[in-house]
């Protein structure tokens, strides 16, 4: 097939006065050089991790949409708080989306780059949400023989975080885990993970419908947030599992705390007698999203041996190393559709992406609305 001269692609703006804009542009495709690939991108998801940089902190509730149909644009306001935060990117037209899948159609001399020509391949690094990517050949994920874009859209981001915190915790010598959120793709790919391995997985939800979709993939501890006995039912799956290192997902309110809390109430349970510390069991929540971006609440009933931080994949990917992220990526490839099968609620075009009605549906960053955007279209 023939290759354009250029290539549609969703960007994102935050103006100096306020206003979000979205909008599509062109670009030229690039040539590839000795150890590129040209990566024809035919699906890529919207996750929580993209909608940041995409919405700028704008007030969505408040968008609207003008252009047309081929050539849509979106623009809302940014509140003086989010404008404040975001100085850096003030006027910058940027690029959107950290992953997604295609078939590479043109590749540059290297061997390496020579080996991936049509073939599916998964990509991650950025500017996603576009028709045409070039790509390092040692950043493409070569996807097994019959396996579809659609199905290794998000072969990164989800698998290899999922896969990130069963390494973390034993790294850090705890031996089950703690997750919020626990019914989205990502927790359903973690569930899968700890069953296979043999970990104790407790999950957080807050529907009951959430607890279903659990319940159908085989986890064993869940505990919903919203009812009425929820610190109960939390503080005797954290003493039948033992679990003492948390994911948050959510970041903001009082979770992360409960989950501490909860926590050292399981640890000292057993204790043969009183000490003003507290237990002497480290307890660690780390945030990892941000789907509530209220303040993080913490009510000190959790002694002092614990700690609450950051997790990011990048940083923990840089940590590991590339033999073991090469073996984490090999067991991606190998399970793509099965224990890192993605679900979607649609898939959408770069135009049907700046929509009103389609923002109002992934922007609630909620479980069963997840979108894939497919550029070709």
């Amino acid at each position: 097939m023939s290759i354009p001269a250029q290539s549609r692609q969703l960007r994102s703006m935050v103006t100096s006065d306020g206003i979000l804009e979205l909008s599509l542009t062109e670009v030229d495709v690039p040539e590839c050089g000795p150890n590129d690939v040209l990566v024809r991108i035919e699906a890529s998801p919207i996750n929580p991790s993209d909608l940041g940089l995409l919405f700028g902190l704008a007030d969505m509730s408040k968008a609207e949409s003008s252009g047309t149909a081929e050539a849509p644009v979106i623009t809302a306001p940014v509140g003086k708080a989010a404008l404040a935060m975001q100085k850096a990117r003030l006027g910058q037209s940027m690029a959107v989306g950290n992953e997604g899948a295609g078939v590479v159609v043109a590749a540059g001399s290297a061997p390496e780059a020579q080996a991936l020509m049509g073939k599916t391949v998964g990509v991650v690094g950025g500017d996603m949400y576009t028709q045409y990517r070039l790509m390092p050949a040692m950043m493409c994920m070569a996807l097994e023989t019959g396996t579809t874009p659609r199905q290794g859209a998000s072969c990164f981001v989800n698998p290899l975080t999922a896969l990130g915190m069963v390494e973390t915790m034993r790294m850090e010598n705890h031996t089950a885990l703690v997750h919020t959120a626990a019914a989205s793709n990502l927790g359903q790919m973690l569930n899968r993970i700890c069953i296979a391995d043999g970990v104790q997985l407790v999950n957080i939800v807050r529907k009951p419908e959430q607890e279903k979709i659990l319940q159908d993939i085989g986890a064993q501890y869940i505990c919903n947030s919203s009812s009425d006995t929820f610190r109960a039912d939390l503080v005797k799956a954290l003493t039948d599992t033992g679990a003492t290192l948390a994911f948050d997902a959510i970041g903001g309110g009082e979770l992360a705390g409960q989950i501490l809390g909860a926590m050292e109430a399981a640890a000292s349970a057993n204790a043969a007698e009183y000490s003003r510390y507290g237990s002497d069991t480290y307890k660690q929540v780390y945030i990892y999203g941000g789907l509530d971006i209220s303040p993080t609440v913490l009510k000190r009933n959790f002694g002092l041996t614990w700690g609450l931080g950051g997790w990011l994949l990048t940083p923990f990917l840089q940590k590991i190393g590339i033999e073991k992220m090469l073996e984490m990526q090999a067991r991606v490839a190998a399970e793509i559709n099965s224990t890192f099968a993605s679900h979607y609620s649609a898939e959408v075009s770069l135009e049907q992406v700046l929509t009103l009605d389609a923002i109002a549906e992934y922007g609630t960053q909620s479980t069963g609305h997840k979108y894939l955007i497919n550029p070709s279209l």
